[in-house]
């Protein structure tokens, strides 16, 4: 008992992520920087590019915005349970923990006669969310015997969380020579879904009136409630048939045997004069509509327990406080039940937005000045500039910005190096590497840098890589 907080907020900051992909933001060299803008610059001179199936992008970042793995683990000799407790009031209830991970399946594009350059494909996608449930996590860890007439407010508990498929196609063309527009439509094809969000109510101990009873414990306004989509048919078919139906079952909502939704993605570029560019982009700006598979549960009503003793004990008396837990939940139970529903519900998509300004300059490694690229065009082969993120959320939105440094070091080979503000650091060092070997693209990237000596110490770690072919006009 004394670790189950642990194992439901801080196991789970441990393995959160976060969505920002500022490292190959802008990237023209790589295709899958149309799918963070769609009116991104795409190479003059690229006929074609597909990705190779499960290897064109994979994304995945680690993260906390309130503690990190060495806050609590790392050598120290303070008391665990006493680190424990500090990080719980050092945390507040707008602190997150965030899962995203994508694996792109399928990536293709061409550009037409009229100079459009279509592009298309599928990517899996996990997104979680859960707030750290401050009160709750106070209550369960200290008890009630320090708190009375204090009280710990439901509110706190904030989380939700999908996996899908997304097929999309997007179009992008360079209207004049200094504007480039895109746009991208989106199919989503959900195969599970929960989310508690919006819950209210209250958990009281107050001083009795004396002539029967120590403490009074009041539940008020409860109203807590779970959605899901996806759960109820799958823990069918685990209990009945086992892993193999399960897993045709998840295998076929990807491809639109489950609940489906629609999405759109819009951004443009802006090349200010010679030197200076703009772009800015939207991304995710859609619904999921669940009318499938749904089970929801909600709790609602009051509730008063008269009693001696506190119903909480501090949880870091150990096991003694075990009883008080199952007794507290079976009157709960009795008095304020739990109702399955079956109603459908509908869910907005995080959307995005991504925008930044840059300031273009220099020639590449060992280019003379007379030399003319890019259809006669003196090549800018650095540039610098910031870029500003922001993603929303069920509490607030969450934002990000980033100073960066492009540099293409040769005609095959380029860089960019990021310093990132967010709400997990203010020292977030990142580097990309894209190359370009004939017809083989290739790209990684690395973020939090710095703390790669000592990944305990780092709230923010990021990978994403991912190998493409492009073909080129002659």
């Amino acid at each position: 008992m004394r670790y189950i907080l642990l194992l439901f907020a801080f196991v789970c900051a441990f393995s959160a992520f976060s969505q920002n992909k500022q490292l190959i933001y802008g990237l023209e060299e790589i295709p899958q920087s149309l799918l963070l803008n769609p009116g991104g610059k795409v190479p003059q001179d690229q006929k074609i590019h597909f990705g190779i199936p499960f290897l064109s992008q994979f994304h995945i970042n680690v993260g906390s915005s309130g503690v990190s793995a060495y806050d609590i683990f790392g050598t120290s000799d303070v008391n665990i349970n006493t680190r424990i407790r500090n990080s719980i009031f050092a945390m507040k209830n707008t602190d997150f923990f965030t899962v995203t991970q994508q694996l792109e399946i399928i990536n293709f594009g061409w550009q037409n006669r009229k100079k459009i350059y279509f592009s298309g494909g599928m990517y899996q996608e996990l997104d979680m969310i859960t707030y750290f449930p401050k009160d709750l996590a106070i209550l369960a860890w200290d008890g009630n015997r320090d708190y009375l007439n204090y009280a710990f407010d439901f509110s706190d508990l904030n989380t939700s969380g999908d996996l899908l498929t997304v097929f999309h196609f997007g179009a992008n063309k360079k209207i004049n020579k200094q504007l480039t527009l895109g746009a991208r439509a989106k199919i989503y094809s959900s195969i599970f879904n929960f989310r508690s969000t919006n819950n209210s109510g209250s958990f009281i101990t107050r001083l009795g009136d004396g002539t029967a009873n120590i403490y009074e414990h009041t539940l008020e306004n409860a109203n807590v409630s779970v959605q899901t989509s996806g759960y109820a048919s799958l823990r069918k078919e685990s209990e009945n048939n086992g892993s193999v139906n399960v897993q045709n079952a998840l295998l076929k909502r990807a491809f639109f045997g489950g609940n489906l939704g629609v999405g759109l993605d819009v951004g443009g570029t802006y090349e200010i004069n010679k030197n200076w560019t703009a772009s800015a982009s939207l991304v995710d700006f859609g619904a999921v509509f669940y009318t499938k598979d749904v089970e929801n549960y909600q709790a609602t009503g009051d509730y008063t327990l008269n009693g001696i003793e506190l119903i909480f004990p501090p949880l870091s008396n150990g096991e003694a406080a075990i009883p008080y837990y199952t007794n507290l939940e079976d009157e709960i139970t009795a008095q304020v039940p739990v109702d399955t529903l079956y109603n459908s519900y509908t869910v907005w998509r995080p959307l995005k937005m991504n925008a930044s300004v840059a300031y273009h300059f220099g020639k590449l490694f060992g280019e003379e000045e007379c030399v003319c690229r890019n259809n006669g065009k003196k090549s800018d082969s650095q540039s610098i500039g910031i870029q500003l993120y922001s993603i929303f959320r069920p509490k607030t939105p969450q934002y990000a910005a980033t100073f960066f440094y492009y540099r293409r070091i040769t005609d095959f080979l380029s860089a960019k190096a990021t310093y990132t503000v967010d709400a997990f650091s203010k020292d977030n060092v990142g580097l990309a590497i894209v190359g370009d070997f004939g017809k083989f693209n290739m790209y990684i990237a690395a973020d939090n840098l710095l703390r790669y000596g000592n990944l305990a110490k780092a709230k923010s770690v990021s990978l994403q890589f991912g190998f493409n072919i492009k073909i080129y006009n002659e």
